[in-house]
């Protein structure tokens, strides 16, 4: 009978203690579904479908894409996205090769990247992963890593920055830790090298 009291007791006193934790995890959700409201749920879509291209060695729809992300960040009255962003995404929609796109694709990334931490939005579907043969990071809404800075020579050249992504693929069997896949990513530059 004492045993049955203290766990209910037990049961109590953790879901009263959950309850302030349960408010804040709503509130979190709430910033995220505000966070990416139109247009930056187009402008993410946009910028998706130019990372699949990058990845792809290909240049296809970079430009019209590019350009529906800086219109919709010059058209929003409430100013969501930094004007920077229109100005990466014309630089990009630019680009007259695949070294010029990437090279224009950098800041965008980072200005992306920065906008969902900022604002604790889209965790869960997109995942922040990190090249380290070229310093820079992107989006993407897989946890297979789609390297668009490399294409198809080091397609899965990179590593997803999260925790979580870096729980999942410990799970998953794979070695998330920046010391094995560095180390694959190196050794496919170099064989790059050697050609």
């Amino acid at each position: 009978m004492k045993l049955l009291k203290d766990t209910a007791r037990f049961f109590l006193a953790l879901a009263l203690g959950a309850a302030p934790f349960a408010a804040l995890a709503a509130e979190d959700k709430k910033m995220d579904d505000s966070a990416l409201m139109q247009p930056v749920k187009s402008v993410l879509d946009d910028y998706l479908n130019i990372q699949a291209e990058l990845a792809k060695d290909s240049l296809k729809g970079v430009d019209e894409h590019a350009s529906a992300i800086s219109k919709a960040v010059k058209g929003d009255d409430m100013k969501m996205l930094s004007p920077d962003v229109a100005k990466q995404a014309e630089t990009l929609a630019q680009a007259k090769d695949l070294k010029a796109a990437r090279a224009a694709f950098k800041p965008l990334s980072a200005s992306l990247v920065k906008y969902l931490a900022d604002n604790k939005a889209g965790v869960g579907t997109y995942h922040e992963a990190w090249c380290p043969m070229v310093k820079a990071s992107w989006l993407q809404t897989g946890t297979a890593i789609k390297n668009p800075y490399m294409g198809k020579q080091m397609l899965s050249c990179g590593e997803l920055k999260s925790p979580a992504a870096r729980r999942r693929n410990r799970l998953a069997g794979r070695f998330a830790g920046r010391g094995w896949q560095h180390f694959l990513c190196l050794n496919a530059h170099l064989q790059m090298l050697r050609l």
